[in-house]
């Protein structure tokens, strides 16, 4: 550990040798908001997400910006605050708004995100680490919001690649009754087809019964159908999906939400110096990083690297940085990281995982673009009517 530490360190070190003095003093105050609404009663043994999911990957962020920070008179500080409320998080980001700070992250729902950014002021720029929605990077647009988790089409092309690479192209999908269940369920309809899949039944989960005990009867007749490759499952919050693995009809895959799972992150990657990001973490925390810890540590470090070339802090001029081709961000996936010029969503591969081990990491060879394959994953600039960078 003590090594892994020294190393971080002598890296981040290095980076700054061939970089300007940075002024004496320079501070840079970030905010992190968030909101996550009660989701209620889950009708399975599902392990609920940490309620510090996003928090502590933005202060595991501001210790790697600070460790570069004090090579150059940086010192970076984070103020944040969980709401227990809607309304308690829009008054955390005006009260830090007035007390001017302008840079933000922000995990909470779609809806709360939108709201947040209509009352942010021209030089203020917000990171959304919370919400998947489409609608976002596509229709939604705002020119001061970038999006460092990634989309569910984003996932759900993942997913798609995958499924296309193994020939699985016959699927069952079921979807869940929640508002995300749709819009996760929506995302893999898209990716069916822009991958060749077909979707040989596709059916809503209406029942409302604990599985715990009936599962072994109920979902071998629901998953009836006369043949598929895999059954797919959009199940965001957990209630039934759990149950699906070894109790379908015919002995088949199961992949989604649940089973194998197109992700941001989780514990199981390790390669690309991950290793060493995840046992700091586990340090920090005392758990392991999640997709929401990750998409806050990505958007912390994507403002330190801006901050460190640019010997400032204006979230105007760390926008236009972002955008450039002088920005790369160095995230422990194995690619260095760019933000897509229409919408502002980071580009990264994403994992595909089970519980205990990666299956593999999308894009996938073979699936080709003129850019770059990462954007093979998610709404390509045709597809979205953002021009936020024009």
């Amino acid at each position: 550990m003590a090594f892994s530490k020294r190393l971080f360190a002598a890296t981040l070190a290095a980076l700054t040798i061939a970089l300007p003095a940075q002024a004496e003093g320079l501070n840079v105050r970030i905010g992190y908001v968030q909101w996550i609404p009660d989701q209620g009663p889950v009708l399975s043994n599902v392990i609920p997400e940490p309620e510090d999911s996003g928090l502590r990957g933005a202060q595991l962020a501001i210790e790697d910006n600070r460790t570069t920070g004090k090579f150059l008179g940086q010192e970076y500080n984070l103020e944040s605050l969980v709401a227990d409320s809607e309304a308690a998080a829009a008054a955390a980001f005006e009260a830090m708004q007035s007390d001017g700070i302008d840079l933000f992250v922000i995990n909470a729902p779609a809806s709360t995100l939108e709201m947040l950014a209509s009352k942010s002021g021209d030089n203020t720029l917000l990171f959304n680490a919370g919400a998947k929605e489409d609608s976002l990077r596509t229709t939604e647009c705002h020119a001061n919001l970038l999006h460092t988790l990634p989309s569910y089409s984003m996932l759900t092309d993942a997913l798609g690649q995958w499924l296309n690479q193994r020939r699985w192209k016959e699927v069952f999908l079921i979807t869940g009754p929640t508002s995300a269940d749709e819009g996760w369920a929506n995302a893999f309809r898209r990716s069916a087809k822009r991958f060749g899949l077909e979707i040989v039944e596709d059916k809503p989960w209406t029942f409302n019964a604990d599985l715990r005990r009936t599962a072994s009867k109920e979902l071998p007749l629901f998953t009836q159908a006369d043949d598929y490759d895999a059954v797919v499952v959009a199940d965001v919050r957990g209630d039934f999906g759990e149950y699906v693995p070894f109790n379908t009809w015919l002995p088949r895959p199961v992949v989604g939400t649940q089973g194998m799972t197109p992700v941001t992150w989780h514990r199981v990657v390790e390669s690309w110096g991950a290793a060493q990001l995840q046992s700091r973490f586990q340090e920090l925390a005392g758990r392991h990083m999640n997709g929401e810890d990750y998409a806050a540590w990505a958007a912390v470090r994507s403002i330190g690297t801006a901050v460190t070339r640019l010997n400032a802090t204006d979230a105007s001029d760390i926008r236009a940085f972002l955008f450039s081709d002088k920005f790369q961000l160095a995230a422990f996936k194995g690619r260095k990281l760019t933000y897509r010029g229409w919408n502002g969503q980071l580009r990264q591969p994403v994992p595909l995982v089970h519980p205990r081990g990666l299956v593999a990491r999308a894009p996938f060879e073979g699936f080709l673009h003129p850019r770059t394959t990462m954007d093979t994953l998610g709404f390509d600039q045709p597809e979205s009517d953002c021009r936020i960078n024009n």
